[in-house]
């Protein structure tokens, strides 16, 4: 099974947990993409979706699925997202594609996580995937200095604006072993909008696509 069917195992899983009548949260990303399709085939069985990213409003809409804004909606049921890294307690780093604050927001008014995955994501420490912070470009000098001083090695992400208009700051040789304080100490800088640590709001499922199929951790 190759790694893109990997993915797919874990997007269709997922369905299982969309309610019928419901409006769905909806990340950003390979393995999503895969869940989007999957959402296609029940689409007149749901409400329609909420969206984290730009790119995944169009594929939802491509297929017919309604995309409400964030703002009219309280509460979800369920998010349904990616990840870059995952590790045994759920926390994540998120942000290869550059929708961390808007993922980060819509996992806010969800009242489950269901983080799908394929089996390479999984790691035992977070932070060999570069760590993603969003941040106001005029400050983007003054948090890479902030960003050294925790000891990582921030990389501009050049040529990237995010959906808000912002830019990437990419923090690489991070061995991350507390995750929640992390989160929080980069978001107390000024000009941070947010980072891709998902610490206080980890995962509540873990849906894995592996060789044998979809594994699922309740």
């Amino acid at each position: 099974m190759t790694q893109d069917e990997m993915k797919k195992a874990a997007g269709w899983a997922a369905l299982n947990y969309v309610k019928k009548g419901s409006i769905v949260g909806v990340g950003t990303g390979s393995t999503v993409n895969h869940f989007i399709d999957a959402l296609g085939s029940i689409k007149d069985d749901i409400q329609g979706a909420v969206s984290s990213s730009l790119a995944s409003t169009e594929k939802l809409q491509a297929l017919g699925i309604k995309v409400y804004d964030c703002n009219d909606i309280e509460t979800l049921d369920i998010y349904v997202d990616g990840a870059d890294e995952i590790n045994a307690q759920r926390e994540m780093i998120k942000g290869g594609g550059a929708a961390l604050t808007r993922e980060k927001i819509v996992a806010a008014i969800a009242k489950q996580f269901i983080c799908i995955v394929d089996g390479s994501k999984a790691v035992p420490v977070l932070g060999k995937f570069p760590l993603p912070v969003e941040v106001i470009p005029m400050a983007r000098s003054y948090v890479s200095r902030e960003l050294s001083k925790l000891g990582g090695k921030p990389v501009y992400r050049e040529g990237v604006i995010t959906d808000n208009g912002n830019i990437i700051l990419d923090v690489h040789d991070l061995h991350i072993t507390q995750a929640k304080a992390l989160e929080d100490k980069i978001n107390s800088i000024t000009g941070v909008v947010t980072n891709g640590l998902f610490a206080h709001r980890g995962a509540d499922v873990v849906i894995t696509g592996t060789e044998q199929g979809a594994k699922i951790e309740e």
